[in-house]
């Protein structure tokens, strides 16, 4: 039998639980037509490549990222980094880079709510070293901002803006009054402002910057997480991809969805959904999942808890609640669609579970919707084993399981949710070995060098716990020592599978992708390391010499 590749004396991690390991593959037509031990190569007929033992593994599936949102950033500027002591030394650093360079249209700049020492900037402030144009500031985590009073009118934000959702996106207000203070999804206005201006070569660059980046890496396949709030851009990009994958320039698949934020939204978001799953139907781009943004982050309390937060007592705010999850599943049930929601804290993750298990105790065996919990960096014990039980996916994102901060997080922490919750955070190996099924993601929002997107950083955190100085990251990220508890520690054969299979799985696309078995594409990737037997700390160098998307070479 002819065959276009038949490869012989490697080391091959296929991620098939019914033939894990193997020494010998043969490639034909895309696919692959043998994997086992050379002994069963007699049968082809074509070049034989001699891997000399090198490592072989399926290509990587990141199972959440923002390919459109980095797209989107890619020619804005995050923002001029403020190190300060407070409120009033922040101000004066402002205020000097603007005199330093007048005139421009809008001035951004990057700064830890932390340096402000309990105080806070408002427009007033801004006004004052600002009265000429916009200035804003993002929060480190660019989930709230700061702007002044000219940025508010221009996008016609007034003191009667409704908040998306009142408690976790909103318009902070003083007395009825904007303050300038913008949280979650409503400030996503502001970050992406002008974006929509960008031409179709500007997009198509920033996505060939992605598509090379993924190459290089091995990355076969994505699930983009999308933009909120900014719906029309996110489509516009997914435009792009789709003349991409029609001109045969899109070799990574794409698993793409639609943004809603507030329950309101559902009907519209529905029938949007629908119709962009009809539009963009492309080899390899899919858009059939619905994306909810439950809750916000830790750092600035709007992630939703069950128990309070230590220093506010308050809990934060979930979206939606469990009634409403339990009837946009049955939507999605009867439309065959799927849904995946940020779920950074242990409230918005237990309504999620409340909703499916609401959802399939009504629809019973005809319950069939694929749900995906992501981040899940604080977990309930008595939900730890409910994931496994009612079939949801646990996505996490493991370069942030050295605490997510740089430093010592844990100080952080601990002020925020107490010594015990603080010492429990990140818990996916409790959860895979529950039977949960587990994926991994790189979650980034901006290309930049695409360091955060590696996904072998990503494993060896998930290995290590510690941003070390052997790992390859960037200097701020670095923290002081492995982040607890050490039993939550994975597993390379753990990091493998849930960067492959499982993240099959979870898009739907595990007949195709996510193994080396016979009849699947031919996705895979050669390495000079065995990465099933290096150090894990400084795991994050490792990169594949080879990659072969279809069978054929990417790199």
């Amino acid at each position: 039998m002819g065959a276009s590749q038949i490869i012989k004396n490697a080391k091959i991690f296929t991620a098939d639980k019914d033939n894990p390991q193997a020494t010998a593959l043969v490639v034909k037509d895309g696919k692959f037509a043998y994997v086992g031990d050379e002994a069963g190569l007699a049968g082809f007929e074509g070049d034989i490549i001699d891997l000399g033992g090198r490592f072989v593994m399926p290509a990587i599936i990141d199972s959440h990222v923002h390919v459109t949102m980095g797209a989107a950033f890619e020619y804005t500027d995050m923002g001029t980094p403020i190190q300060c002591a407070s409120k009033a030394e922040a101000l004066e650093y402002m205020a000097e880079y603007i005199r330093n360079n007048p005139g421009l249209k809008c001035y951004r700049f990057v700064l830890e709510r932390k340096f402000l020492k309990g105080e806070d900037i408002v427009k007033e402030d801004l006004d004052e070293i600002c009265p000429d144009g916009d200035i804003v500031i993002m929060e480190g985590e660019a989930h709230s901002v700061w702007v002044n009073s000219s940025f508010l009118e221009r996008l016609g934000i007034t003191d009667d803006t409704p908040d998306p959702v009142p408690g976790l996106s909103y318009f902070v207000r003083k007395d009825g009054h904007l303050t300038g203070n913008v949280f979650e999804t409503a400030e996503m206005r502001f970050l992406l402002d002008g974006s929509m201006d960008l031409t179709d070569e500007q997009l198509d660059a920033a996505l060939m910057r992605w598509i090379d980046y993924s190459k290089e890496f091995g990355v076969g396949a994505v699930f983009d997480a999308g933009i909120p709030e900014c719906n029309p851009l996110h489509e516009r990009i997914y435009a792009r991809l789709r003349e991409f994958d029609r001109q045969g320039e899109l070799p990574v698949y794409i698993d793409g969805c639609y943004v809603v934020t507030a329950p309101a939204q559902v009907p519209e978001a529905l029938k949007e959904l629908k119709r962009l799953r009809r539009e963009c139907d492309t080899e390899h781009l899919k858009v059939h999942t619905l994306k909810i943004f439950m809750d916000g982050t830790l750092k600035i309390e709007t992630a939703a808890l069950v128990t309070p937060y230590e220093d506010t007592r308050t809990t934060g705010v979930a979206a939606f609640d469990k009634d409403q999850l339990a009837e946009l599943l049955m939507q999605l049930n009867e439309d065959g669609l799927d849904l995946h929601l940020h779920t950074v804290g242990e409230a918005a993750s237990r309504n999620v579970l409340d909703g499916v298990e609401l959802a399939r105790k009504a629809l019973g065996d005809r319950y069939r919707v694929k749900v995906t919990c992501a981040h899940l960096e604080i977990q309930d014990d008595a939900d730890l084993g409910r994931f496994a039980e009612l079939g949801v996916f646990a996505n996490y994102t493991p370069w942030w399981h050295a605490g997510n901060m740089g430093g010592n997080p844990y100080e952080t922490w601990r002020e925020l949710l107490g010594e015990k919750r603080a010492l429990s955070m990140y818990r996916c190996k409790s959860l895979w070995d529950s039977g949960a099924l587990v994926t991994w993601s790189s979650d980034d929002i901006h290309y930049a060098d695409f360091t955060t997107w590696n996904p072998y950083l990503c494993m060896e955190v998930g290995m290590t716990r510690w941003i070390s100085e052997k790992t390859n990251a960037n200097e701020w990220d670095r923290t002081i020592g492995a982040y607890p508890p050490a039993s939550e520690r994975m597993s390379v054969e753990e990091m493998l599978l849930g960067y492959t299979i499982n993240g099959a799985i979870q898009l739907g696309i595990e007949a195709s992708k996510g193994s080396i078995e016979v009849g699947k594409d031919a996705d895979f990737l050669v390495f000079d390391n065995d990465l099933l037997t290096v150090e894990p700390e400084g795991f994050s160098y490792n990169k594949p010499s080879e990659v072969y998307f279809c069978g054929k070479k990417a790199n």
